[in-house]
């Protein structure tokens, strides 16, 4: 009895650690990321948007809280819209973030070449979501 408690307990402790280990994912997937369809209205910051800004955009070495490359950070919401020629709501054709991922800005293309490109459905969805006033939503 007293080896069917202990095994037990064990067995108990090392189920929680692997399903808390497996539960716990914490990093994003390019090919679930590239999977999601963003719609062609009512585009949602939270579920279309900044998964693409944290895996395109908001990596180490780039536009993340230490680095800010070119002074931008895309880690939140507040962050990019922060600076107000970057995102101007409800005017993509005057925001500086539309320029970048669409390739019109003059500069570097964005992401730079060697990182994960933004899918044509990213690009429409990110126009789609300044042009539809850049909510936090």
């Amino acid at each position: 009895m007293k080896y069917f408690i202990t095994y037990s307990l064990i067995s108990i402790f090392f189920f929680s650690i692997t399903t808390l280990f497996y539960g716990c994912k914490d990093t994003i997937n390019q090919a679930d990321v590239d999977a999601v369809v963003i719609p062609d209205k009512d585009v949602s910051y939270q579920s279309h948007i900044q998964p693409v800004m944290l895996l395109k955009c908001a990596f180490s070495g780039c536009h993340d809280d230490q680095t800010r490359a070119a002074g931008l950070s895309f880690t939140n919401f507040y962050n990019t819209v922060e600076d107000m020629t970057v995102v101007v709501p409800n005017e993509p054709q005057n925001s500086r973030l539309i320029w970048v991922v669409e390739g019109i800005s003059g500069g570097s293309p964005m992401p730079p070449a060697g990182y994960p490109n933004m899918t044509i459905n990213q690009i429409k969805g990110f126009r789609t979501w300044v042009g539809e006033g850049a909510k936090n939503n």
